[in-house]
């Protein structure tokens, strides 16, 4: 018999940054895995964000008989003492060193989880390297937000107030190479994309939104609906019984549970697709309520196909930003919009996202491209 470390209980910390991701005890790696700890539950999105290709192990633990409470359109509300944690990792290339730095460019995920005998899925660490781990803690007072940063040796990480830099090589499929720097935010940059009001800075989850997490994860035991999973393990409640269709949201109040598309998935619509690489990569900023909000753009699920989405809106401000283009989205001509335009740009200044990424994510780019190009209408110019 496989003998195994005991891990210590989940420790909420009410106050404080604890210096190392191994105080909180959710996930910890054991020499063979990253495992995770009782009560801890491993999540994923329909459609996640964009972080220069980094795989994410996403888990939620909440004290004992407490659960988030449902919401249609937003964030749940998640009760004092939860601790959400998001890990960076990348595969390996084939033959590669573990202590290198070349990690694999894929979107593959066969080969980084197994079963690690005590009814959870791990992370193989032989076929994985670890970048980070974010803790998003719900504390009395609200949200807070706290990077760690993993070891060479891939058993610890510390906290990373200040952030953090790698010099990395991403390898892709056909043998490609490209050297970038993986950028781990600071405490306040962290804190600055999860801003869900401007005006109180209150931050939230921006990943666990009905809409994102209404779909099915395989589980040690078998696959489920994370939000059935999640109500029968009395982590959530308030949530309907039945599962919406991939496309824009339902309305609040709706006797079915939205979901956004995935964005990789070529059945699913095109419209659909796209909004939704739209709502997570950059509606968190760009809404009535978010930090983009005096840009009138608005990026959300929610927002109707006109001039708040972008289609023939000019942009608040002029400059390089713009690409020297006039509207944020031309119907039928992405090479004259700049909404493509900053997504592919990898330059400060002119990039969007700002944070979050330091190369460009050609197969999002194209998506949008492709978007925009099957719009019909035409722009006044004048």
């Amino acid at each position: 018999m496989a003998c195994f470390r005991t891990a210590q209980p989940v420790h909420y910390f009410a106050e404080g940054r604890p210096a190392k991701l191994s105080d909180w005890q959710v996930v910890y790696a054991d020499g063979h895995t990253l495992a995770l700890n009782e009560g801890v539950v491993p999540y994923d999105l329909n459609t996640p964000l964009f972080s220069d290709y980094a795989h994410k192990l996403r888990t939620v633990w909440m004290p004992r008989g407490t659960s988030a409470k449902y919401d249609a359109d937003g964030s749940f509300d998640f009760p004092a003492g939860t601790i959400i944690s998001k890990t960076f990792y990348y595969p390996l290339p084939k033959g590669a060193a573990h202590d290198a730095d070349a990690v694999a460019r894929t979107y593959d995920q066969s080969t980084e989880f197994s079963d690690t005998g005590r009814g959870e899925r791990g992370l193989k660490l032989a076929n994985v390297h670890l970048i980070e781990t974010r803790i998003l803690v719900r504390r009395a007072a609200g949200w807070e937000a706290l990077p760690y940063v993993w070891n060479a040796a891939q058993t610890e990480a510390v906290l990373a107030r200040t952030g953090d830099a790698k010099p990395l090589e991403l390898v892709a499929e056909d043998g490609g190479k490209e050297a970038f720097t993986y950028v781990v935010p600071n405490e306040n940059q962290c804190a600055g994309c999860h801003v869900a009001d401007l005006k109180t800075k209150q931050i939230a989850p921006i990943g666990t939104k009905a809409r994102h997490l209404n779909r099915d994860y395989p589980y040690a035991a078998g696959s489920e609906n994370q939000l059935l999973h999640w109500t029968k393990l009395g982590y959530l409640t308030g949530a309907p019984d039945s599962r919406g269709a991939p496309g824009p949201t339902a309305a609040a109040g709706s006797a079915s549970a939205p979901k956004n598309a995935d964005w990789r998935d070529a059945a699913q619509p095109l419209d659909a697709r796209a909004r939704a690489y739209l709502d997570i990569n950059c509606g968190h900023c760009h809404n009535a309520k978010g930090p983009a909000n005096t840009t009138a753009l608005d990026l959300t699920i929610f927002a109707a196909a006109d001039r708040y989405l972008g289609v023939c809106k000019p942009p608040v401000a002029a400059g390089r930003g713009t690409g020297d283009h006039f509207f944020d989205i031309v119907p039928g001509r992405p090479q004259d919009s700049i909404l493509p335009y900053r997504m592919r740009s990898d330059e400060p200044g002119v990039m969007m996202p700002e944070q979050g990424r330091t190369t460009t994510h050609s197969e999002g780019v194209v998506l949008i491209e492709q978007w925009i190009s099957e719009m019909r209408g035409t722009c006044d110019t004048t």
